[in-house]
């Protein structure tokens, strides 16, 4: 692949091997799978990302359900949920999308909807077209990399790789100037887990367009600044951390471009990242930042962290294997939520580097637009119109828990602020080192030493014990 540099933690190259070379029914990355290989709710049949069955909370049927007609009738009202009630959808999202609704939310949240509709049959023109050898070779030469477990990617030449080729080669059309970038497979095959390849397109598209603009560009200028912005960011949320890596010189690019360039989903357990997910594509990039700060202050924010990395090596040692407790989907969340850095924050913090960057540097040689902060930032920038967030076909939903009429509602929702004030006057504290309901992966490679994900086909998190009511 030739966008990315070395030392950035992303293996560029590797097997010649194609999409078309195997297309065995059962012949997958690792081997033959037996038929009743167990698959967990995630949808991994082994290795780093497999969880099993009690290593989760099950939330009760009736909460799910709850929580799903609450999300359809925001879907069925998009436009006046992110005008009028945006805090309530970002509120929401931090808690947990629900999985059989992810998909569709993903889609809202990122502006795909309203950008597929706008450009009907453009994604078709695009998979009709034969693509650009260079980068068609490097796409078929990385599809197997693409979480090799999960049984959407297992089989060569399976749907699920079929698919990933598609989106990615269609990127590479649609924006030729950038062509194709390594770490847009892993993102791209998140999307895949949770929606079809036209959606998963025009997602991708709004993350490397609008949340993550210049990331996947020659260069990685856009990842560079980012880096030298989480570093400075990192002074104020952990002076130890912060002091610890300029004693080292250890350079952001060492250690947090494969963090952001693939939105965590190489490194963190999969319940946490879907998590993370969630709130990154609802409240933009500061998401990424958190979850950086929050690991490099867990990792080395005292002097007692710090006895075991003496050296430069040692601590990116320490950064390659981050402590299971510290990456825990309720830590981790309710730390990132409580993190204060905000869009302000960064956007300060982006003036000051892009300074010094001038300043050493010269000009960036990739023009970039603008980022955008989240879900109601595109929408602001691009006002939808109601056709283009109509669903297909319009849901309609009545809840089959109950049928309250509207006083009854009226007198939940009365109840609810009360159950909020009760509960915002409660410490929430970050629990106890846990035991690690992920085990460790045992594949000695740095790169998939991170794979620890899991997938959509999840119940809801663990986090999770209240509903919206």
């Amino acid at each position: 692949m030739a966008k990315t540099e070395e030392g950035n933690g992303l293996d560029l190259r590797g097997s010649s091997e194609k999409l078309t070379d195997n297309v065995t029914g059962l012949e997958v990355n690792g081997g033959v799978t037996p038929e009743d290989t167990p698959v967990d709710r995630y949808g991994f049949t082994g290795g780093a990302q497999q969880i099993s069955g009690d290593c989760a909370e099950v939330i009760p049927i009736e909460v799910l359900r709850q929580r799903e007609v609450k999300w359809l009738e925001m879907l069925n009202s998009w436009d006046k949920w992110m005008a009028k009630k945006h805090k309530k959808v970002k509120e929401r999202c931090q808690k947990g999308i629900p999985p059989s609704l992810r998909g569709r939310t993903w889609l809202y949240l990122t502006g795909g909807k309203v950008k597929r509709e706008q450009n009907q049959g453009k994604f078709e023109e695009l998979d009709s077209q034969p693509g650009d050898p260079k980068w068609v070779d490097i796409i078929e030469r990385d599809l197997h990399r693409q979480f090799p477990f999960h049984e959407m990617f297992a089989a060569r030449g399976g749907h699920g790789q079929q698919d990933l080729f598609r989106v990615l080669k269609a990127y590479s059309l649609y924006r030729p100037e950038e062509g194709y970038c390594q770490a847009q497979a892993p993102v791209a095959a998140v999307l895949l887990m949770h929606m079809p390849a036209e959606d998963a397109f025009w997602v991708l598209v709004q993350i490397c367009e609008k949340y993550l603009p210049g990331y996947y560009s020659t260069g990685l200028e856009a990842i560079q600044l980012d880096g030298e912005i989480l570093y400075a960011l990192l002074r104020r949320v952990s002076p130890v951390a912060h002091r610890h890596l300029k004693k080292h010189k250890l350079e952001p690019i060492l250690y947090m471009t494969e963090w952001f360039m693939c939105a965590f989903s190489r490194t963190l357990p999969w319940a946490s990242v879907l998590r993370v997910w969630d709130m990154f594509l609802c409240e933009g990039v500061k998401i990424l930042f958190r979850v950086g700060l929050v690991l490099l202050k867990c990792m080395l924010g005292s002097q007692e962290k710090l006895k075991a990395c003496q050296g430069l090596y040692e601590t990116m040692e320490r950064l390659r294997a981050i402590q299971p407790q510290y990456m825990q989907e309720t830590f981790l969340v309710n730390e990132i939520i409580e993190l204060p850095v905000s869009e302000k924050d960064i956007e300060k913090e982006h003036n000051a580097q892009l300074r010094r960057w001038k300043e050493s540097r010269g000009d960036l040689h990739c023009k970039s637009p603008p980022r955008m902060h989240g879900a109601k930032a595109i929408m602001t920038a691009e006002p939808p119109s109601r056709q283009d967030l109509r669903q297909r076909p319009t849901i309609i939903v009545e809840s089959p828990l109950a049928t309250k009429t509207d006083q009854e509602t009226a007198e939940d929702a009365k109840d609810s602020r009360k159950t909020k004030e009760e509960n915002q006057k409660k410490t929430i504290l970050p629990p106890e080192e846990t035991v690690n309901p992920y085990p460790p992966p045992s594949d000695p490679s740095p790169l998939h030493q991170h794979m620890t994900l899991k997938e959509s086909k999840e119940s809801l998190s663990s986090a999770e014990h209240d509903t919206y009511l």
